[in-house]
């Protein structure tokens, strides 16, 4: 209808938006204002506290699994070295020549072979390891084997127990900064919407009188 008031329409969800291209926008929920509401402050003041708890909580948290993962890995490899044998292997037939022998990538490929060895207890085994290309049958080298008399893996060197312990580090690290991250993310649905259902009571009040006037 001509001349009719038109209905009133609740205000943005978010009527304090932070100033674009101020120099102090990130603190703009603690600044003075009418329309801050106090889940705003709230907000900031969580956000703070999470940002504290992060920054005293992922460096502590890298140190102890750091070390934590360091003694594991050390408290492994001693006792792999103490367990496992390096023992000589006789090929049993010839290693698969290399497409190219004599190139840089020939020197860096093995193929896996069946080998002769002599287990813990003195019986006669094979099993399986990686040699270099074209190796003859009856070419002798070395393998580890361990306590039950199969080939496996060398004890962790040095540089392995370091770099899975950092891993390991990063890890604990980045849970924490993901943790605070969505820590923050649920904190700030929960205070939308606590201030969605502030509006929707605020406008029941006020919706009424509108209608009457217009």
């Amino acid at each position: 209808m001509a001349g009719e008031t038109p209905r009133a329409q609740p205000p943005p969800l978010d009527p304090v938006p932070a100033p674009e291209g101020h120099p102090h926008h990130v603190l703009w929920r603690w600044r003075r204002n009418p329309l801050r509401r106090r889940t705003d402050r709230l907000h900031a003041w969580i956000a703070l506290g999470l940002l504290l708890a992060v920054l005293a909580a992922a460096p502590a948290a890298m140190f102890a699994v750091g070390d934590a993962a360091h003694r594991h890995y050390r408290a492994t490899a001693e006792q792999q070295a103490r367990t496992r044998d390096h023992r000589p292997a006789v090929l049993v037939h010839d290693a698969p020549r290399h497409p190219e022998p004599g190139s840089a990538e020939a020197k860096r490929t093995r193929y896996p072979v069946e080998v002769r060895f002599t287990g813990p207890d003195g019986a006669a085994r094979t099993g399986e390891t990686d040699v270099e290309p074209g190796l003859p049958a009856d070419s002798t080298v070395l393998v580890w084997v361990d306590a039950a008399g199969e080939i496996t893996e060398p004890p962790l060197t040095g540089d392995q127990i370091r770099s899975r312990a950092t891993g390991w580090a990063i890890l604990a690290f980045l849970g924490v900064a993901l943790t605070g991250l969505a820590a923050h993310g649920v904190t700030g649905m929960v205070l939308h919407r606590v201030n969605l259902a502030r509006w929707d009571a605020a406008w029941a009040v006020t919706e009424p009188r509108w209608s009457r006037s217009s």
